[in-house]
């Protein structure tokens, strides 16, 4: 697949375009991975500048799980940027393809979804997708749509468009195929039917992950062999989860949820290291890349990191919630940071046994920890504190009454007894 592009930013070609040309540009390429073509996507910008008309960009998603994360939010932040600049965003739900099952990145065949599973999660999806795109202007769309229509014989047609040599260069089946691993021929089906979208769509743009640059090709591809105009490609970076290292994903537990209360959303990001934190601001925040660069030139100088990363936390929460439940986020952290109790504690009624209920009990009957094992641990190392007192005693026994207890710095709990 032969690829051409412009010269680098600031060349002097990019000089003698229309500013508002240059500006879209500048406002697709950052924080991406790749523009492809980007020649042909300047002429596209050029071409809208023009007429007047809308430019068609789209993203798919397959509702394989009901939750939408921060990891998800990178590519629709991108999204959102285009849609101000005035393009039509098409949100598209992939509830056919879900049914196939994508097999990127992955070295086993994915089972596919019901469609009971499909329904009940794209039920939330892109009521969650709102809260970064604009409702008013965004077209959404399912690909079951065109593709059931296409039916047996449409579906042969379709395949007689790709060779399996070309699905084969995906590095996925390449690896399967070489390492004599299953791929069943249903997951061969999977990058076509998304790039039978485009044309159904008849996009200008597709946005995508990077795990997902394949299938946005075929879709170009595909356009091509339909006598359309093909599509250009657009790949935003994974986002790594709180752990730095793995990409955020619900099933690694490293995630934040778009949905999160606010004090845990404000939490989690106050625990992402100071060096993923700026990974964060390049792929997360709305504010201008001249503000980013000036706050980190300020934390290079000296200023405490914290003061950067209070930032952006103030900044998501804001986003999905609101200012009022930044500030009060914000609070709740301070607060138990110094070792406070906040003012809204999860409340429980324990049974009290005869002689009392015993500490590790009681901290895992509340929800503080998993097991009296790691009740007893954190006893051990200092981390358990009783109505604001730290508890060494691994014996003791609560008697009747109400306790406030306190695991760590931000698990809190008030157990009733008797």
């Amino acid at each position: 697949m032969s690829l051409t592009s412009l010269p680098a930013s600031g060349s002097s070609a990019e000089h003698s375009l229309p500013e508002s040309v240059r500006h879209a540009l500048a406002v697709t390429r950052r924080g991406c991975a790749e523009l492809l073509v980007e020649s042909d996507w300047i002429a596209k910008l050029q071409r809208s500048a023009a007429t007047g008309k809308p430019l068609r960009i789209k993203l798919g998603l397959d509702p394989t799980a009901p939750d939408i994360h921060l990891g998800h939010t990178v590519v629709l932040n991108k999204l959102r940027q285009l849609q101000d600049l005035g393009h039509t965003v098409i949100f598209l739900i992939g509830d056919f393809t879900s049914r196939i099952g994508d097999p990127s990145g992955r070295n086993t065949t994915r089972p596919p979804l019901t469609i009971e599973q499909i329904r009940s999660n794209a039920q939330t999806y892109y009521a969650q997708a709102s809260l970064v795109l604009d409702p008013q202007r965004t077209e959404i769309r399912y690909n079951s749509e065109w593709s059931e229509a296409l039916g047996a014989d449409g579906m042969i047609r379709l395949a007689a468009r790709y060779t399996l040599a070309r699905l084969l260069e995906r590095e996925d089946f390449t690896q399967r195929f070489r390492a004599n691993v299953p791929i069943a021929m249903h997951e061969l089906l999977y990058p076509l039917m998304q790039g039978y979208d485009s044309v159904a769509l008849q996009s200008d743009l597709e946005l995508g992950g990077t795990d997902q640059k394949f299938n946005l090709l075929v879709g170009r591809d595909l356009q091509k062999e339909y006598g359309q105009e093909p599509q250009c490609i657009l790949t935003m970076p994974l986002l790594e989860g709180l752990d730095g290292v793995d990409k955020m994903s619900k099933s690694k537990g490293n995630y934040i949820g778009i949905q999160e209360a606010p004090a845990s959303m404000y939490a989690k990001l106050l625990s992402i290291s100071d060096t993923l934190m700026w990974r964060y601001y390049e792929l997360l925040s709305f504010r201008p890349l001249e503000d980013i660069a000036r706050l980190r030139a300020e934390v290079d100088g000296g200023r405490n990191p914290k003061d950067a990363k209070v930032e952006l936390a103030r900044e998501i929460v804001t986003r999905f919630h609101d200012a009022a439940a930044a500030d009060a986020a914000q609070a709740d952290f301070e607060l138990r940071a110094r070792g406070g109790i906040p003012d809204e504690i999860a409340e429980l009624r324990l049974s009290l046994p005869e002689g009392g209920l015993a500490l590790p009990a009681a901290l895992k009957q509340a929800g503080l920890v998993p097991s009296t094992a790691e009740a007893l641990r954190m006893i051990e190392q200092r981390g358990v504190r009783v109505e604001g007192s730290v508890v060494e005693d691994r014996n003791l026994r609560l008697q009747a009454g109400s306790h406030v207890l306190q695991v760590g710095k931000r698990k809190f709990a008030r157990v009733h007894l008797g």
